[in-house]
């Protein structure tokens, strides 16, 4: 297969997930004639029709409403949010009833609330919402953050089989600037597992989506002053793979949590918390924490970058922790 991008590896989830089972539709807004706002549903409604692919008018909750009730009748809704961010016009019904429906009824509820998240497009702060925090503390949710092409594919599929609501964070600055040759056959790539994406005995760098671009160059420069650093890409957020956490931790002795979404109350505590509960012991620096400013994502550009982790930010972090 031809180098697919990170925008192309959604859309070829969708249309594979949609031909294998029936029970499959995809619900939102401008989904259908127009494509979706970045295009990630071109052409799916000449192959699948209106029935299928489903144009809604402007509003979450009624999307997520909808795609709720079906999943709870047998269907396997996948619900776009045009941007991540006004995914909170529809935070009741997601945490309210999808997520503890399986706990109140025994029924499944499968299907997929999916949108583009994150910063670095100059979207300013009502499109570059990073919101995974807001939703690990509602058991019975599943969250996960590809951030290769690879895996845009793969932890899709996977989320559409599954029997649970996943929240499918896809980062829109790697659409298009994220390329790789994907498998011919069916894959998918499985929930709660994490991906060891450079090997290191100094240093664990944990992070996921875009970020994990940001803890790779940190690694390589690192790498230039003999310093390895090992860069874990978690993938899924909820479940997250604790062992994987804790075994690059036991080796290397020191950790920083990448991600892009502010600072407190951010995902990362969640992970700092567990290192601290089940690894204190090999600990030989305390856990640090890369993200943004506790501030709104600006729109101009130069303040963008400036509330935003980075590499430097990166690097001055494991400096000091190699220095303690």
């Amino acid at each position: 297969m031809p180098e697919t991008t990170y925008i192309e590896a959604i859309t070829q989830a969708m249309a594979e997930e949609m031909a294998r089972d029936e029970r499959v539709f995809l619900i939102g807004e401008d989904v259908g004639v127009y494509g979706g706002a970045f295009k990630t549903s071109y052409g799916l409604i000449d192959k699948f029709g209106p029935e299928r692919v489903i144009d809604t008018p402007i509003s979450e909750i009624a999307i997520i409403g909808a795609a709720s009730g079906a999943a709870i009748m047998g269907m396997r809704p996948i619900a776009e949010m045009q941007f991540i961010d006004f995914i909170t016009c529809g935070y009741d019904m997601l945490v309210n009833f999808a997520a503890v429906n399986r706990y109140l009824f025994g029924r499944a509820c499968p299907m997929v609330v999916r949108g583009p998240a994150g910063g670095g497009t100059h979207g300013g702060p009502y499109h570059s919402l990073n919101p995974e925090a807001m939703f690990m503390n509602r058991p019975g949710l599943k969250i996960v953050a590809p951030a290769t092409a690879y895996d845009a594919k793969g932890l899709l599929k996977a989320a559409v089989r599954d029997d649970d609501p996943v929240l499918y964070i896809e980062h829109k600055y790697l659409y298009r600037r994220i390329k790789e040759d994907l498998p011919a056959e069916d894959y998918i790539v499985p929930l709660g597992k994490a991906a060891v994406r450079r090997k290191g005995k100094d240093l664990t760098i944990i992070t996921w989506g875009a970020m994990l671009y940001v803890a790779l160059d940190a690694a390589n420069e690192l790498a230039a002053d003999g310093v390895d650093a090992e860069v874990i890409d978690l993938r899924s957020i909820i479940p997250f793979d604790e062992e994987a956490i804790l075994e690059s931790v036991a080796k290397t002795n020191r950790v920083i949590i990448l991600h892009e979404a502010p600072l407190t109350g951010g995902a990362g505590a969640e992970f700092a918390a567990r290192i601290a509960e089940k690894a204190f012991d090999y600990l030989d620096a305390p856990i640090k924490r890369v993200a943004a400013l506790d501030v709104p994502t600006p729109y101009s550009p130069p303040l963008e970058a400036f509330a935003l982790p980075d590499k430097a930010k990166v690097l001055k972090a494991a400096r000091e922790l190699l220095a303690y």
